[in-house]
């Protein structure tokens, strides 16, 4: 009796065996095949001649008390003011940055002699040929303090998409370049990222304001540049 369970065991231990064997090539035909893929950065730039400016215009004072000053400077704000919306400022171009009013020290640095007070407006222009004569304005009515300018143009938004739209079309010139050179072509997007980043101006002399009188300001161009990364796939010719 031992023995024939012995047997019986042996055969079904054969069995399992054989089944595991067949088993083994069915799962390796369900491999998945290796993918190609072509990964490359692109760039787009979009030049446009600003058609904005900012200024920042400020007026100091002094006071032999604190209450002196601070009333002497907000007056020469207020017909600071006044002579920006008199050139054609409205009052949603016109913004307050900043208020100060500080101790003045003696010479001996050991008692209050007075006090100083400052007040200054930031304001945007539009139209680059108006810029000199706001500031000539601002300046003969008591500005002196001037801080500017900062060339923008409008529109940002639509340039920069623009730029995107170039990136995504020099990204995929260079996938063809490295497809034909590689023995490969290209197939379709499989992803895309942008890279993020603050366009800023840069300076060009191919476009400058032309301004009959008052202080110069000359418009440039500006650049703004976008880069995304494109993902293709790729496959051999």
């Amino acid at each position: 009796m031992k023995l024939f369970r012995l047997a019986v065991l042996a055969a079904g231990v054969a069995a399992v065996v054989v089944f595991a064997g067949v088993g083994l090539p069915e799962q390796a035909s369900t491999a998945t095949p290796a993918t190609r893929s072509i990964t490359v950065t692109g760039t787009g730039t979009v030049r446009a001649v600003p058609n904005q400016s900012s200024f920042t215009f400020g007026v100091a004072a002094r006071g032999s008390t604190a209450v002196d000053a601070l009333a002497s400077d907000s007056a020469q704000m207020q017909k600071l003011i006044a002579a920006l919306k008199g050139s054609g400022i409205g009052s949603d171009s016109l913004q307050t940055s900043s208020v100060s009013l500080s101790p003045r020290m003696d010479d001996s640095g050991s008692a209050v002699s007075g006090y100083d007070a400052s007040n200054s407006v930031t304001v945007i222009v539009d139209g680059i040929d108006r810029a000199g004569a706001i500031v000539d304005a601002a300046v003969a009515a008591g500005a002196n303090q001037v801080d500017g300018p900062n060339l923008t143009v409008s529109d940002q938004s639509a340039l920069y998409e623009k730029a995107l739209a170039g990136a995504v079309a020099d990204a995929g010139s260079k996938a063809q370049a490295l497809a034909a050179a590689s023995g490969l072509h290209v197939g379709a997007v499989t992803s895309v990222t942008e890279q993020t980043g603050t366009p800023s101006p840069l300076p060009y002399d191919t476009a400058k304001a032309a301004l009959s009188s008052g202080t110069p300001v000359e418009a440039g161009s500006q650049q703004i540049t976008a880069s995304v990364t494109v993902t293709f796939d790729a496959a051999s010719d």
